[in-house]
């Protein structure tokens, strides 16, 4: 799919995570590809999954644009949003439409480097790359490396950006200001609202995951209100 016909479908629109940590009980190959069924189903414009195999069962059920991630952890490094070539060579054999790189400057795997990441796959690939980053420098920096796409998905998951609750509106108002890139919107955006405020700040497009596709944090999301109002009623009653 040529650069502009890609990024026009998802201009505006909602791209659902599909992932399963290993020992969640939605893990496992074909169960995200379901998952993406029914995220297209409720109007996604792509999905973002994680691994080869998913991505090659997604793009096969869905037909959608998909974005790939391979989440590896290392030794000696934070990095593992596909933190290497082995994890790149993965997406790219899966066909992934867009690949997603840790762009924070934290040091990673290998000593390899954000700039090599980036030229291999423009070696290798027409697939489009996105950048996740967590600061407003970060995301500068990566779109001089020549990064397609910048996310705001790692905010909150370095030590040195904002540790929120909810998702970071003000990373994504001044990235889509500062930086000549489609912005998207990700990270602990649970509510409806929250993506259209998204979308009012400038973002290109938003990514819900865990708020749609991990059914047992939503269900403890409602578990944890009901405790929560018990135990204040008990207080109240003891008092």
């Amino acid at each position: 799919m040529e650069r502009e016909d890609l990024l026009s479908r998802l201009k505006g629109k909602l791209i659902v995570s599909c992932q399963a940590l290993d020992g969640e009980p939605l893990s496992g190959l074909g169960m995200m590809g379901n998952m993406a069924k029914a995220a297209k189903v409720g109007g996604a414009a792509a999905i973002r999954a994680n691994g080869g195999s998913d991505v090659s069962d997604i793009k096969a059920k869905t037909n959608l644009p998909v974005i790939g991630i391979v989440k590896q952890h290392y030794e000696n490094s934070e990095v593992f949003i596909t933190p290497t070539i082995k994890e790149i060579d993965e997406l790219l054999q899966a066909k992934a439409d867009i690949i997603a790189l840790d762009a924070t400057t934290r040091l990673r795997p290998e000593g390899i480097s954000l700039e090599e990441l980036v030229q291999h796959v423009r070696k290798k690939s027409s697939a489009l790359i996105m950048g996740d980053v967590s600061t407003v420098q970060e995301g500068i920096l990566a779109s001089e490396l020549g990064v397609d796409i910048l996310s705001t998905t790692l905010s909150g998951y370095t030590p040195y950006s904002p540790q929120l609750e909810g998702p970071d509106f003000t990373l994504i108002k001044e990235l889509t200001r500062l930086v000549d890139l489609p912005v998207i919107a990700e990270g602990r955006i649970r509510k409806p609202e929250e993506a259209s405020r998204a979308l009012r700040l400038g973002a290109y497009s938003v990514v819900v995951g865990a708020a749609i596709t991990r059914p047992h944090l939503i269900t403890r999301r409602f578990t944890d209100a009901l405790e929560n109002y018990l135990s204040i009623e008990t207080g109240k009653m003891c008092n």
